[in-house]
């Protein structure tokens, strides 16, 4: 069953998934992201161990982890050395819904 993290107003909100198979690299992500995370952040972990989210990962093209989906599309941020934060701001990370609202 997936984590999520959100605050407890019922608003819209973008959808931030996040795939881990729970190693220490992919923790750091999770937490990363809940620190550049905003009001307008819904955060999902999911579990890549478990074969129903693996085949729904790799359906969306993940072929590593940890990765991050935003808003239905993958972000690339984890390719490099680590999660980083300017690509998931451009995706929207933390930012209002200005567009949404």
């Amino acid at each position: 069953m997936p984590k999520r993290y959100t605050h407890k107003r019922v608003e819209e909100k973008r959808k931030v998934e996040v795939f881990s198979a729970g190693c220490a690299v992919c923790n750091q992500t999770v937490e990363l992201i809940k620190v550049w995370a905003g009001r307008w952040d819904e955060i999902i972990i999911y579990d890549t161990r478990e074969t129903r989210v693996a085949k729904r990962a790799k359906g969306l093209g993940i072929r590593t982890v940890p990765a991050v989906v935003i808003d239905r599309k993958l972000t690339g941020c984890c390719s490099g050395n680590g999660c980083e934060e300017t690509v998931l701001r451009s995706h929207g990370l933390g930012q209002p819904l200005s567009n949404r609202v």
